[in-house]
């Protein structure tokens, strides 16, 4: 059992929904905005892969500076930044001024996610338990905002729409600075004494990097890690060609809202039961076949004939089954790397999800573009299932390590 000190606060638990919720809140209305400028699918497939352009190159930097100079401290950062630029997004009307803004916000609630998810893993020292609490109060925030969102688009356009992502980061500052600040390591001097920040320590340095990726020579880490590409994968197709082909069958604001939801309420629901399932079997094939059943859901959102309820009940299946897995991913690593390297590799996770979100978006786009929407899910989806294959391979390869290093302490 989790250790007393392991029991993150209240106030934690509040920052979830509204650290979570934000990133939500933006994948939501960039497409909508999109095309009500008259952008082409491509295009706005490039909007929606732009916010990951910078969390790729710059989350383990991101990672290593919170596991030095304290994890509430650089998060603060990036919200604040997200704050200011909410106001900017209704004054461009431009597909290139948009895209590097969408480039810029896009990092910045980017690293304030993965801040909510490292603090929470410091304070949790990795339990599944509270990590799936913690999961399912940010998908309270998921599933709020796409619908407060729709709604406030439906009726006002961009600017109350994009107003609401600027009250959104002001709730989220308000939970962060209720929560505590988690020790970095060698300190022993309790929070709030962390090491001044220099500007030289601003710029990404090498061996940084590379100590990070040498983290995947740990079975567990490189197995979650190809995993989580995958699972990311699903989540770019329903942040991009998703939206646009619910709106091509004439879908609302309102109801494609309604559809995120779903998604973000079962999930919140199966992170509660991550920890259960977790003692049960072999947590790595679950987090496999969990994502494998997950792309075959999406991809199969043209066979659904845009009825309505058969895309609800596939968003809840798939929601259930996310929820789920990613607590258990995130525990695995956790526990895996050490207390002190949490942002590391939060910083690496977050690496291979941009690099997932970059590379689909705008491959649906240009296929979409090219062969027609409904087309794309099944190319894809065809991909990403032999892609699986190796990831197979790789999970097999980690149970039997686990098991290796487990016999000799059995028999001692």
């Amino acid at each position: 059992m989790p250790s007393v000190r392991s029991r993150p606060p209240a106030s934690l638990y509040v920052a979830g929904p509204f650290a979570q919720g934000y990133t939500q809140l933006y994948n939501f209305l960039v497409p909508l905005y999109g095309l009500s400028l008259g952008l082409s699918a491509g295009e706005i497939g490039m909007l929606v892969a732009g916010r990951s352009f910078l969390a790729m190159f710059l989350s383990i930097h991101v990672g290593v500076l919170m596991d030095r100079f304290g994890t509430r401290r650089v998060t603060l950062f990036f919200v604040w930044t997200a704050m200011a630029l909410a106001p900017v997004f209704p004054l461009l009307s431009w597909f290139w001024p948009l895209l590097l803004l969408q480039v810029v916000n896009g990092g910045a609630l980017q690293f304030a996610w993965s801040g909510s998810q490292t603090l929470i893993a410091q304070l949790a020292e990795g339990e599944a338990e509270y990590l799936g609490r913690f999961s399912f109060f940010a998908r309270i925030g998921t599933t709020v905002a796409p619908m407060i969102a729709g709604a406030i688009w439906d009726f006002g356009g961009a600017w109350p729409s994009y107003a609401l992502g600027f009250a959104w980061g002001a709730a989220l500052t308000l939970a962060l600075l209720r929560a505590p600040e988690a020790q970095i390591a060698g300190d022993g001097r309790g929070p709030g004494r962390h090491a001044r920040l220099r500007v030289v320590d601003v710029l990404p340095r090498l061996p940084d990097y590379m100590r990070c990726f040498a983290l995947m020579a740990i079975p567990a880490v490189a197995t979650t890690m190809a995993i989580i590409f995958l699972r990311t994968a699903t989540n770019g197709v329903q942040s991009s060609l998703y939206i646009v082909y619910l709106k091509g069958v004439g879908l609302t604001g309102t109801s494609i809202g309604i559809l995120f939801a779903a998604i973000e309420i079962t999930s919140g629901l199966g992170s509660l039961f991550a920890g259960r399932v977790m003692r049960f079997g072999d947590p790595q094939r679950t987090m496999l076949s969990g994502t494998v059943l997950s792309i075959l859901l999406i991809c199969a959102t043209p066979l659904t004939g845009g009825i309505f309820a058969l895309l609800f009940v596939a968003q809840a299946l798939r929601g259930w089954l996310q929820g789920v897995v990613q607590p258990m991913m995130f525990s695995v690593q956790a526990k895996a790397v050490g207390p002190y390297r949490q942002g590391s590799v939060v910083g690496l996770r977050q690496t291979m999800n941009r690099l997932a979100a970059i590379v689909i978006p705008p491959a649906m786009g240009a296929i979409a573009d090219r062969w027609g929407a409904g087309h794309s899910f099944v190319i894809l989806g065809t991909v990403l299932i032999v892609l699986c294959a190796p990831v197979s391979l790789i999970t097999r390869r980690a149970a039997r390590t686990a098991t290796n290093q487990t016999e000799p302490t059995l028999g001692a």
